[in-house]
């Protein structure tokens, strides 16, 4: 029996069971039937059990010559009343055929070789029972998307999400300080939410632009300035997927460019670069923590650096954004050492801070200028605060000014400018008591701690110096709800120098002054005198 056959046979059934009277017109038989060999999968007319089925017009209409085609060619009728309607009843056998045979699947290709038998046979091969529902038309692949839309790039972690804060950080300040940004509340009109806002602060008057969009942020959002006004903005917008978008002002609105995703439990964002352009955040893995450039780069975000060991903090130790000094602990466990990541060498890690075997040695601040670095141990045999010198020889010192038990005292600023005069440099502290905050001012030649009111409304942590010694402290009041406090740095009494190790042989260092001596052999206790 030919293909042509059985298309009559087929044709001649559903005839029978469809509403119309009139017999179809049979077609021109095509010859014998030829063997259909099989096809990769995804090609035209290939297997339908292999790549979906089809609907049989996509056949007829590209040309196909297989029996989807000749059925629609040849009875109009039939195809008319097939499967082509959703919910369409199953059409069953008469009862002059055979036993068991139902009516065929109208489908491309659906006639194979093996299964023809030659004209005379006693017995007809059952059909294939008819659908009830319409065959699915193959999904379209999705279109390529745009490079700022590039897939999300998982990184697998260690530790499960840290749970989400209820209040942003008050203000992040940019590189150079001309711009400042923040989350501030969207209002009650809206609903629970935020919406960022721009500060510039390099002008005549600090004034503030808002950048809402017409849905309010989370308060686990970060928004991070950068030297030309755009604001960065890293939303968690599932569990585990990290979204990064830069915001600038456009007229009345707002626009917004996409830069990528990343799918991790955990991301923090570093503090803004040195070079005004770029952004970099940290993701802890099992092993070791990723660097990602996540602003600055050609095509979104791209991993720049994979550290050892858990990495947290983050403070940049020159002007170019090239020097990141991170607090890491190995895997296993031990104490936390202050590292440095040179970004400029593909992630090259050095040693900064080993003031004991066992202490846990953490960088919080540094000064690019002079040096000066601030940092927090409990080699003294809890946690202090201390300052040394990046480069120097000398000891980190724990001035006895700044050890306060019932306050929690954070540097926030340092003046810069300060060439080669690390102990000059004023250092503005907040200083957290019970239930209230406060500034603190200190120079590591003063040996004291001024301690002043903040001005009301103050973004607790943000400020800086200039180069004169005036600190800025911006705030936020009602009826001001961008404005900057100055606060000039006190005169510190004249306290005897201190010995650099320099006084003749045999001569005995002033009472009270402790002798420098190298890092690795600096003493740990015994010191007679604060400072």
């Amino acid at each position: 029996m030919t293909a042509c056959a059985i298309e009559d046979m087929t044709a001649g059934v559903a005839g029978t069971a469809a509403a119309a009277g009139s017999a179809p017109e049979a077609a021109e038989p095509d010859g014998p039937a030829e063997p259909v060999k099989p096809r990769a999968g995804g090609a035209p007319g290939g297997d339908p059990d292999a790549d979906g089925e089809g609907a049989a017009g996509a056949g007829a209409s590209e040309g196909d010559t297989g029996a989807g085609a000749a059925e629609a060619e040849a009875d109009p009728a039939a195809s008319s009343a097939g499967p082509r309607e959703e919910g369409a009843p199953e059409v069953g056998a008469p009862e002059a055929r055979a036993p068991e045979v139902e009516a065929p699947e109208v489908r491309a290709l659906q006639v194979r070789a093996p299964e023809v038998q030659a004209p005379g046979a006693a017995a007809v091969p059952p059909l294939p029972p008819m659908p009830s529902a319409p065959p699915a038309v193959p999904s379209v692949p999705p279109a390529p998307s745009a490079p700022p839309e590039a897939p999300a790039r998982t990184v697998e972690a260690a530790l499960p999400p840290a749970p989400s804060r209820l209040v942003p950080p008050a203000l992040t300040l940019g590189a150079g300080h001309t711009y400042a940004a923040r989350l501030t509340p969207a209002g009650e009109a809206t609903g629970p939410g935020w919406f960022p806002e721009r500060w510039t602060l390099d002008g005549p008057e600090p004034y503030a632009v808002p950048l809402p969009l017409d849905r309010p942020e989370e308060a686990a959002s970060d928004v991070l300035p950068l030297s030309d006004g755009r604001v960065l903005i890293r939303r968690e917008v599932a569990a585990g997927r990290h979204t990064f978008s830069l915001l600038y002002p456009t007229g009345p609105g707002t626009g917004e460019v996409p830069l990528g995703a990343l799918d991790c439990p955990e991301l923090t964002l570093l503090p803004p670069s040195p070079d005004g352009m770029s952004a970099y955040a940290l993701l802890p893995g099992k092993r070791s923590t990723g660097v990602w450039l996540v602003a600055g780069g050609a095509f979104g975000p791209e991993q720049v650096a994979d550290v050892p060991g858990c990495c947290s903090g983050g403070v940049w130790l020159d002007r170019e954004g090239r020097l990141l000094a991170l607090d890491r602990q190995m895997p296993g466990g031990g104490p936390v050492k202050a590292v440095v990541v040179d970004l400029g060498r593909g992630g090259e890690v050095t040693p900064l801070l080993q003031i004991a075997p066992e202490s846990n040695d953490r960088l919080l601040l540094a000064d690019a200028d002079s040096g000066l670095l601030l940092v927090r141990s409990d080699a003294p045999g809890h946690d202090r605060l201390g300052w040394g010198v990046l480069g120097s020889c000398l000891p980190v010192r724990f001035p006895e000014c700044l050890r306060a038990p019932d306050e929690t005292l954070t540097p926030f600023a340092v003046q810069p400018g300060q060439m080669l005069m690390p102990e000059s440099c004023a250092v503005a502290l907040r200083i957290d008591g019970a239930g209230d905050s406060w500034v603190g001012l200190w120079r590591p030649a003063g040996r004291r701690l001024h301690q002043f009111a903040a001005p009301g409304g103050w973004l607790a942590g943000s400020g800086f110096w200039t180069r004169e010694g005036v600190l800025h402290l911006p705030y936020s009041q009602e009826d001001a709800p961008c404005a900057v406090a100055l606060m000039e740095a006190p005169v510190d009494e004249p306290h005897p120098a201190v010995t650099t190790g320099t006084h003749a042989s045999g001569a005995t260092p002033p009472r009270g002054v402790c002798t420098p001596v190298p890092l690795g052999q600096a003493p740990l206790t015994g010191r007679t005198a604060p400072g």
